[in-house]
């Protein structure tokens, strides 16, 4: 797949009535704190294994 196809297919997603949906739910998502805070333990979890296996 080269990177062309790939960003129509995003266009076009974004564009489509699923992304606007799947916009919404992550809009909704994102505003809620406890999914906040566990999305921030993940990602101090995942940038703590890159620096110990180094």
């Amino acid at each position: 797949m080269t990177s062309g196809s790939l960003s129509q297919r995003i266009k076009g997603l974004v564009n489509s009535r699923r992304g606007r949906d799947l916009m919404r739910i992550g809009r909704r998502q994102a505003a809620n704190p406890g999914t906040r805070q566990r999305l921030q333990q993940l990602m101090a979890r995942m940038t703590g294994w890159s620096s110990r296996r180094r």
